[in-house]
């Protein structure tokens, strides 16, 4: 994900009463996503893209023509976030 931001990308995680929380950069959607899902649920942080321009941001070129193939889309890219117990480490 592109460390930077783009007036025409946004990442979205819903929290566990369905609230929708939007984040400018991708780390601060992931520490949320991560925080919620610590709690035994998967939880999606959804990739907006608004725009070409922002589609390049987050892909480059690829990324462009992902977005050129259904610019319409509701979500650009869904991320699953699972938090795997693993118990204690020796």
């Amino acid at each position: 994900m592109a460390r930077r931001t783009h007036k025409d990308v946004e990442y979205a995680v819903d929290d566990a009463s369905g609230n929708q929380h939007t984040f400018k950069t991708f780390d601060e959607a992931a520490a949320f996503a991560v925080s919620l899902a610590g709690s035994g649920r998967s939880v999606n942080l959804d990739v907006l893209v608004w725009s070409e321009a922002g589609a390049r941001a987050v892909g480059g070129d690829d990324g462009v023509e992902e977005y050129r193939e259904d610019p319409d889309a509701s979500v650009f890219q869904r991320l699953e976030v699972k938090v795997n117990f693993v118990g204690r480490v020796a």
